[in-house]
């Protein structure tokens, strides 16, 4: 096998000399940022440059607890359901498929109730915590699909510590110990979402 030459081809060797010094300047440049970028992470460890992904909430694990303000205004936190079961939905008003799937919530929390149980579901409507007008058209779709449950206003530090909450809707099925016992993304049929609640009221 014939041995392949190391030199460049001749319209390759030919680069003007002025062509060199500046691409010469780019790379130096380069180095010299990479070197401050570098400077800059070893003085403070805690420098990232990129945002660390959303921890996963597993099947099994505590739910993380969490408090929210409530379209009346009030105080909830996942605490004050302690010994119930919880159907923890996050949804929005814009979200389809959540509009589907809200009356089968209304009437499970009324069914079961009584055992002890309730839905939880929180807004998760860009500034859904903070901007009045958003409430507004919150209250307003609440009223307008007869919810009877509270309504919690969400943000995005929850849904990070609720694994980032990617798609709507999502579910949490929490026992009464705080225990998460299921968890899905996405529409799911009425009968599915009604035997996790029974799941998780160790029915």
């Amino acid at each position: 096998m014939a041995e392949q030459s190391t030199v460049l081809p001749r319209h390759i060797r030919k680069v003007p000399v002025k062509r060199n010094a500046i691409i010469l300047v780019v790379v130096i440049l380069a180095v010299a940022g990479m070197i401050y970028v570098g400077a800059r992470i070893s003085r403070n460890p805690k420098a990232v440059l990129q945002a660390p992904e959303a921890p996963e909430v597993a099947v099994g694990a505590m739910a993380p607890e969490f408090e929210l303000k409530t379209l009346d205004g009030k105080i909830a936190k996942l605490s004050d359901y302690k010994g119930k079961a919880v159907l923890l939905n996050f949804w929005a008003t814009w979200c389809e498929p959540c509009k589907i799937e809200m009356p089968w919530l209304v009437e499970f929390h009324k069914q079961y109730s009584p055992q002890g149980f309730s839905v939880l579901g929180v807004a998760m409507d860009d500034d859904a915590d903070s901007k009045a007008w958003v409430q507004k058209d919150i209250r307003n779709f609440a009223e307008d699909k007869r919810v009877n449950y509270p309504v919690l206003l969400g943000n995005s530090k929850l849904g990070d510590t609720y694994g980032g909450v990617p798609f709507l809707p999502e579910i949490f099925y929490i026992d009464r110990n705080g225990k998460i016992v299921q968890h899905t993304v996405g529409i799911k049929g009425k009968g599915e979402i009604e035997e996790n609640i029974k799941k998780a009221l160790g029915q």
